[in-house]
């Protein structure tokens, strides 16, 4: 035979508006009178009233449904679960010693088929929750959102039945202690939804009940008095309800809902875009701004009069739902601009001083965790830097492709402040600076790595940018000229703004300079090279044969005037230096060979040649004047008649250019024409000195200057003779 502890729940009884089968009171007697029936007789009464508590628990949790929200149904279930394991250990500890189980026979079936009347066991049964004359209930306290008051009802009603059970009240009708009891933790329930609802609506348009939620706050801590701790009996009764639990999970769904609804109404699909992610998180920034300045404005002293920590609480929240919101839209970034966006509203939006309008409502950064977690922060910098590589390679090509359009269409460049102008150095500056500007933005590594991004991408980009202008057949003065100082502006402002960052890109730079200005001297050197033939010839000695010349030098040099500097000074100097090297190359290797008064006119004619070319080159502004004593010196060995002051001009030449070679003094006196003996001496002579000058040019006492080592002179007859 079973036994009442381990006894199911039963089917239900009919319902009163059922059809009842009569019972005969002869049935009910042969029930009675049998051996065995004592405890069938338990069982069959213990479960109607078992029926009857599970329609009250039905009829109560539908009356709790309809007033508490979506989310606070897992409490009511909580709740119940809890007063059905009560009411099994009720119902498992049996009536009391010293009475039979069939005294309680008579008493519940007739309850149960009673259908709706109340218990007859002592005590105060669920009418108590019903309002009393000229006073409210807690249903409708509830309702009017009177929360203490409600409470204190509520307590009171609960002080009361745990004295009850406590004085074993319900020994005889231990399911009157579970309607009872089911009634109160409903009420607890509905008023713990309440707190809910109004924490859901705080933040809505309707604006802010300051009264609700200092009774929020209140309600709470008045809970939190009344059950401080789980009683040592597992009462479910005076058990913590965990409100501010409660509470703070429900601003927490109250914050992510808020956070959520940014952007949610937008359907386009823009949202996968940049210009639609930037609106996204303008709302998401707008949204929790407004949200955080109503909760610290208006929320917290509504709080904080009742004495109870709204803001962290808010802040918390709201910081939370972001970050799981932005790791979201993290995970579906693609682009570089995406992965910006979401990388400079965490880091200059969000994290601003002024997020919240203000210094004073600066969001704190030391209670909070980051906003995304290192690993995601990591990866976002991660792809936006392989973005960017491509991104600037990008660019670069865009800005190689403007300039070839210029080319085609031979634009010549702009003149400003007295200066060559190519756009390149101008797209190139603002291109690094604006990256680097907004790496800086985010984090000092972003820009670090950004500046060598930049330097790997213009490493590259200049010898290309060379290749191909140089290819193109547009190397004119004004564009190399406008190159050669797009160069030298790079490298003077990029590597001066990151010093110690863009080293790698002087050697390029340099390079490419040097490189126009080769091909710039090149262009000069092809124009004037034919006019240097004429040079030591007998139409030389009559003629003007050097205005030709120097009018191209001069015209060249005006564009030189709008060369940066140092190139322009180096490149007038090199012209300099080549227009006196070709004319004693002419003069060393002549045409013809000038005897007698031919022989003096050339070296007057020499005289005047140098010092028409020093001056000109003096006027253009070139600081080489080391230069003007070379065809002066040959044009005083030429012209000199005491044959003996040959000695000391050949000392001044070999000193002054201490790169001339013993070939070189060979082809001079073989245009002197002296004789043999005297011819010797001035060889032993000018080789003393060429070995002296060639141990001060091992020491570097004579620089790096360099004229005749460049002056190739072939052996001539003449020159044979001279040596003989």
């Amino acid at each position: 035979m079973p036994s009442p502890q381990t006894e199911t729940f039963g089917p239900e009884p009919q319902s009163p508006k059922e059809p009842v089968e009569p019972q005969t009171p002869a049935r009910g007697s042969r029930r009675s009178s049998s051996g065995k029936e004592p405890s069938a007789h338990h069982e069959n009464a213990m479960r109607p009233g078992l029926g009857t508590l599970r329609r009250a628990l039905s009829r109560a949790s539908q009356r709790a449904v309809t007033q508490a929200t979506k989310e606070d149904a897992g409490l009511l279930w909580r709740s119940s679960c809890s007063l059905f394991r009560s009411f099994r250990r009720a119902l498992d500890e049996g009536p009391a010693a010293g009475q039979s189980q069939v005294a309680a026979v008579p008493e519940v079936p007739s309850r149960v088929m009673d259908g709706g009347s109340q218990p007859v066991s002592p005590g105060l049964g669920p009418k108590e929750l019903e309002p009393e004359a000229g006073r409210k209930s807690v249903a409708d306290l509830i309702t009017e959102r009177q929360l203490l008051a409600a409470f204190e009802q509520l307590q009171h009603l609960e002080t009361r039945l745990v004295t009850e059970k406590t004085s074993h009240t319900f020994e005889q009708d231990p399911t009157a202690f579970a309607r009872r009891a089911m009634d109160v933790c409903l009420h607890y329930d509905g008023l713990a939804a309440e707190i809910g609802a109004i924490v859901r609506e705080t933040l809505g348009s309707d604006g802010v009940d300051a009264a609700a939620l200092t009774e929020v706050a209140r309600v709470v801590r008045a809970e939190e008095e009344a059950h401080p701790a789980t009683p040592a009996d597992g009462d479910f009764l005076r058990t913590p309800r965990r409100w501010r639990q409660h509470w703070e999970e429900a601003v927490q769904r109250s914050a992510q809902e808020r956070v959520q609804r940014a952007g949610a109404g937008d359907t386009s699909g823009e949202v996968e875009g940049a210009p639609g992610l930037a609106q996204l998180l303008a709302q998401l920034g707008g949204l929790v701004r407004h949200d955080l300045q109503k909760v610290l404005l208006e929320v917290q002293p509504a709080y904080a009069a009742a004495g109870f920590p709204a803001w962290e609480t808010y802040l918390s929240a709201f910081h939370g739902s972001v970050a799981q919101r932005l790791q979201e839209l993290a995970n579906d970034a693609h682009g570089c601009e995406q992965l910006y966006l979401l990388l400079d509203w965490a880091a200059n939006v969000y994290g601003s001083p002024n997020f919240l309008g203000t210094p004073d409502l600066a969001l704190p950064t030391k209670p909070l965790p980051p906003l995304l977690p290192p690993d995601v922060w990591a990866r976002l910098e991660s792809d936006y830097t392989s973005f960017l590589e491509t991104k600037i390679a990008g660019c670069l090509e865009s800005i190689l492709q403007l300039e070839r359009s210029r080319w085609a269409a031979a634009e010549g460049p702009d003149v400003l402040q007295g200066l060559y102008r190519a756009p390149l150095s101008v797209d190139v500056h603002m291109l690094v600076a604006e990256h680097v500007k907004a790496g800086g933005a985010i984090s000092a590594e972003l820009e670090a790595t950004t500046l060598r991004i930049c330097a790997r991408a213009l490493g590259l980009f200049v010898p290309r940018f060379e290749k191909a202008f140089l290819e193109s057949g547009a190397a004119s003065e004004p564009h190399l000229g406008s190159y050669i100082n797009a160069c030298q502006e790079l490298r003077t402002s990029l590597l001066a703004r990151f010093p110690g960052t863009l080293e790698e890109l002087e050697k390029p730079l340099v390079a490419t300079t040097c490189s126009f200005q080769k091909h710039l001297l090149q262009g000069l050197q092809r124009d004037i090279q034919p006019l240097f033939r004429v040079v030591c010839t007998k139409g030389w000695l009559t003629q003007d044969t050097l205005g030709p010349l120097m009018d191209k030098v001069v015209a060249f040099a005006h564009h030189l005037e709008h060369v940066a500097q140092p190139w322009a000074q180096e490149t007038v100097q090199e012209v300099h230096r080549y227009v006196v090297r070709e004319y004693l190359a002419q003069a060393l290797r002549p045409r013809e060979r000038f005897r007698g008064a031919e022989r003096v006119n050339g070296s007057q004619k020499m005289s005047l040649d140098a010092q028409a070319i020093g001056d000109t080159f003096q006027g253009l502004g070139s600081e080489a004047t080391w230069l003007d004593r070379a065809i002066l010196c040959v044009a005083e060995i030429l012209g000199e008649t005491c044959k003996d002051d040959i000695r000391q001009h050949l000392e001044t030449l070999i000193q002054s250019y201490p790169d001339i070679r013993r070939d070189h003094i060979l082809a001079i006196l073989a245009l002197r024409r002296l004789g043999r003996r005297r011819n010797r001496s001035l060889l032993q002579h000018a080789g003393d000195l060429l070995r002296a000058a060639a141990k001060a040019a091992s020491s570097g006492a004579t620089g790096d200057r360099v004229l005749f080592e460049e002056i190739e002179v072939p052996t001539s007859m003449d020159v044979l003779i001279t040596c003989i």
